[in-house]
Order: C-alpha cells, then structure tokens, then sequence
C-alpha cells in the first residue's frame, strides 16, 4: 500500500498562448477565483496568477486541471512544511 502512495503520477504543465493550460499531477484544489488558483501538486503547490480564471475540468482521480483565462505566472512552492506543521491548507490560507 505505502508503495502505491509513494509513487508521483507524471506532473506536466502545457501552456497555449498564455490562455488555456493543463496539469497533470494534481492532488487536489485548494482555492480558486478569477485572479488566482492554487493546485496542490506532486511537485508542491503550484499558484497560478492571472484575469478572468476558469476552471473548465477538474479531474482528481486523475490528477488533471484545465484552465483558461489570462495566465499571468505560474509560481510552485513545497507544500512539506504545511504537512509538518499540523495545520490544514485551509487554516493556513485563511489565516
């Protein structure tokens, strides 16, 4: 069991012209508005900024996204020290 949830599914982001992208690795949404959404992904959270934002597909048993919109900037950072310290990703963002 623990072997299957060590294994990272591929993480691949496609971008088109800067107004529709696809993910793939993605474990779950935290937040989402029209400015920005976070993913968070086998690679980190990943925080996509940018105007008028849609998600057209979230697929969470397959890990994949699709957005569209203005894609301003695709940022990632480690989502380890949100598990360690105990407190949920909401808590965290909502604080």
């Amino acid at each position: 069991m623990e072997e299957k949830l060590g294994a990272a599914r591929p993480h691949r982001l496609t971008i088109q012209d800067r107004k529709l992208a696809g993910i793939t690795g993605v474990s779950d949404c935290v937040s989402f508005d029209e400015n920005e959404v976070v993913l968070d992904t086998d690679m980190g959270l990943l925080t996509i900024r940018g105007k008028d934002l849609h998600v057209n597909r979230l697929t969470l048993e397959k890990g994949e996204v699709d957005l569209e919109g203005t894609v301003e900037s695709f940022v990632y950072s480690s989502n380890e020290a949100l598990r360690r310290s105990g407190e949920s990703i909401f808590t965290r963002l909502f604080k």
